[in-house]
């Protein structure tokens, strides 16, 4: 038995590892134990590592970064824990090859939740580690499936009090691939939003009957937002995608998903400077002018 102390930050460091899958010594810091030294953060990854828990790997054209990561018997722990129980497990990638492989897209997707965890910090606002859910994954028929970079929960209104329940699937883009792939998402979760299962067998309602409820239904009493974060390029890079993502919001076919789901883009450096509650974000159906992420199309 391993000695994991449920009560302290080691049980939290193990959970976010296994959850995001991976992250540097400094992310971690900043996720689990902002108000304390980084040392003591340092000393609890190297505990749970001489328990066999995390690993990591040594990044050496990034001034010798440590990257740290569950192992498979990390994951079978923290995967028995109420708090991560019923959730899809992650693949886990403990082989370091592959985890230098993932490692530019995992980490700035562990970035951008960093983003939206501080910022919950400073306005006294809900946000926690385990709220942010990477690699959601819904199917949408077809042997296809959505599988979103992130799911995040955030209660907005103070901490201790009611809030509103803000729900948003995060796709975070480094400019790997062609802006008409991006913009191909829209139509991805156009029809995750309009999916309804089918059971073998199933014959049409009959009159009186309840009507079959699309899939999403079942995790969520609204579709969530669709936040497109964009990263990897400069300002006319960042254009050049959102404008894909406006060309691609015209289709007819995406016309009631969009005046139903708030779907919007920025730039995450604009998110770092200047927080992603201001109005750095960018609706896909009207680019040239910015709302705050909560924004709704019938506000």
């Amino acid at each position: 038995m391993t000695d994991v102390d449920i009560g302290s930050g080691d049980r939290l460091a193990l959970a976010v590892l296994t959850q995001y899958r991976m992250a540097t010594t400094e992310q971690m810091h900043r996720v689990i134990a902002p108000g304390v030294r980084r040392e003591q953060t340092r000393r609890r990854l190297a505990k749970l590592r001489d328990e066999g828990l995390i690993d990591r790997v040594t990044l050496p054209r990034a001034g010798r970064l440590r990257v740290w990561f569950p192992t498979s018997y990390g994951v079978q722990i923290a995967s028995e824990w109420p708090e991560l129980r019923g959730r899809r497990p992650p693949k886990t990638v403990s082989d370091p090859t592959a985890v230098r492989l993932r490692v530019g897209h995992t980490l700035t997707v562990t970035e951008t939740a960093l983003v939206f965890l501080e910022d919950a910090r400073r306005r006294g606002e809900l946000c926690r580690p385990l709220d942010w859910l990477p690699e959601v994954y819904h199917p949408i028929g077809g042997g296809e499936a959505v599988i979103a970079d992130a799911l995040m929960y955030y209660r907005s209104g103070p901490a201790d009090g009611k809030g509103a329940m803000l729900r948003a699937f995060v796709e975070v883009d480094r400019a790997t691939m062609g802006p008409e792939r991006l913009a191909a998402k829209l139509t991805a979760y156009a029809r995750l939003h309009g999916y309804v299962p089918a059971s073998p067998g199933q014959r049409r309602p009959a009159l009186g009957q309840e009507p079959v409820q699309e899939a999403w239904r079942r995790h969520y009493p609204l579709f969530p937002r669709l936040l497109f974060v964009l990263d990897g390029t400069g300002p006319a890079g960042i254009t050049t995608r959102i404008d894909a993502l406006h060309a691609a919001a015209k289709a007819p076919a995406l016309t009631l998903f969009l005046h139903t789901v708030p779907v919007l883009a920025a730039a995450l450096a604009d998110l770092r400077t200047n927080g992603p509650f201001q109005p750095v974000w960018h609706p896909v159906q009207d680019p040239d002018h910015t709302v705050a992420w909560s924004w709704s199309p019938h506000a």
